[in-house]
């Protein structure tokens, strides 16, 4: 992590640029300072009690000192969409899993990670941001050191991180934008399956906003953004308006068309961990659901910019 010296930080010592300006947690600050280079200012290696100028190049080490030996490495195919120090996105294909766990050891894309900088000799550590059902494809925010993990998950608790999917609806939604506002919940028979609910203690409060970019007699095609995060969010709250997504057997019903429900994860845009500049990217939408869509929709163009 490069952090450069503004005037209004001038005077300040390193610990005041890393906590109050970065806003390194102390455990974290404690794991840098004992590193060879961990806290380096113009090149030269300080120690936290160092007084800062204007212009200065505070430089962190932020890499992981060790892989995760529980994770295997596999070599599997994953589309990286961007990467820097900080951060990897892959565009997550369908029915990949995010994380391993029971029935699935080695082909998820944390065993996909693993393989990818073990071939170049750098630690891993999977940490995701966010995550998306086996189903779901798109984009994925994995957080490659301890530092950009924390300010990431920041990010995502202040709402700073926007997330945009685009989904196939199985039925006509009447309003061409709204917002779905209610609370979910498990339900009494699996602790799998969600459902809407009034405000109830257990119940968590979802929120998500939508708007439709293509209709046909049978099925809407719209852009959604989640604000909150629940489980299995956009797919309920779109079966709670009789609309489920094209192809979710869990809460509408199969389809010919396609062998999974119709999400994709198609923008995400968050502030940078070390720069704190916006970064917006984006993934294409998948072969199944563009198949998906010149069927169902008179769409010339169906790679446009949604």
């Amino acid at each position: 992590m490069r952090f450069v010296i503004g005037e209004k930080h001038g005077g300040l010592t390193v610990l005041q640029i890393l906590r109050g300006v970065i806003g390194l947690s102390g455990g974290m600050i404690r794991h840098i300072k004992f590193l060879d280079e961990g806290i380096l200012l113009n090149g030269e290696r300080v120690t936290v009690r160092r007084v800062v100028k204007a212009g200065d190049l505070l430089e962190l080490d932020t890499s992981d000192a060790s892989r995760n030996e529980k994770i295997k490495e596999y070599d599997l195919p994953l589309n990286i969409i961007y990467e820097d120090s900080d951060l990897v996105i892959p565009d997550k294909p369908p029915f990949m899993p995010t994380h391993p766990s029971h029935n699935h050891y080695d082909d998820t894309v944390a065993n996909a990670l693993a393989f990818r900088y073990r071939n170049m000799e750098e630690p891993f550590v999977f940490r995701p941001i966010n995550r998306l059902d086996r189903n779901t494809s798109g984009a994925l925010i994995i957080a490659r050191n301890r530092i950009a993990a924390a300010e990431l998950t920041r990010s995502m608790s202040e709402k700073k991180i926007r997330k945009r999917y685009i989904a196939v609806l199985d039925g006509a939604l009447p309003d061409d934008e709204g917002v779905i506002e209610t609370y979910m919940r498990r339900t009494a028979q699996s602790i799998i399956v969600r459902e809407v609910c009034g405000r109830e203690e257990g119940a968590d409060y979802a929120l998500t906003k939508y708007k439709v970019i293509a209709r046909s007699d049978t099925n809407t095609l719209v852009s959604a953004q989640p604000v909150t995060g629940r489980t299995h969010q956009i797919r309920v709250h779109f079966s709670s308006l009789g609309c489920p997504l094209v192809g979710d057997e869990l809460y509408g019903r199969g389809s010919d068309d396609i062998a999974r429900h119709a999400l994709h994860s198609y923008e995400i845009a968050f502030p940078h961990p070390s720069s704190k500049q916006t970064v917006s990217v984006k993934a294409p939408l998948h072969d199944d659901m563009n198949r998906l869509l010149r069927k169902l929709f008179s769409y010339k163009d169906i790679d446009n910019d949604f």
